[in-house]
């Protein structure tokens, strides 16, 4: 019991400003490694914060296989905000799914056989 608890106080740290607990999580999206910080006023809190990015590591482009990801954003006709994983290689990407009832809480769009719902880079049409 104590080895479990000292790993918890190794994930959790105190926030002094009003005692706060925090959680750094890391997510690897390819060959990179993004790291987050949540946080709470108690552990219940900061695991349902923790919760909120509910989506996976992501290793390789679901189209090429090229470990060559990012993340990136967009904001399309001034109004819907899109994040996204994105092939730097074939420039493919994954979107980022929000639920209805927590707009929060985030995942990566999944197929009906639960494969992540990769998108092939579509050449935008020409403007005459």
């Amino acid at each position: 019991m104590k080895r479990r608890t000292a790993a918890l106080r190794s994930f959790f740290a105190p926030f002094s400003v009003d005692s706060m607990l925090q959680l750094m999580i890391t997510k690897r999206i390819g060959r990179r490694q993004f790291h987050f910080t949540v946080q709470g006023p108690n552990f219940h809190e900061v695991v349902a914060e923790y919760d909120r990015l509910s989506f996976p590591d992501v290793p390789a482009c679901g189209l090429c296989g090229s470990d060559n990801l990012d993340l990136s954003s967009r904001l399309a006709q001034d109004k819907f905000k899109y994040t996204s994983v994105k092939c730097l290689d074939c420039r493919g990407d994954v979107t980022f799914g929000k639920t209805q009832k927590d707009d929060q809480t985030y995942f990566l769009r999944k197929r009906e056989n639960g494969e992540l719902d990769w998108q092939a880079w579509k050449k935008p049409a020409e403007v005459k």
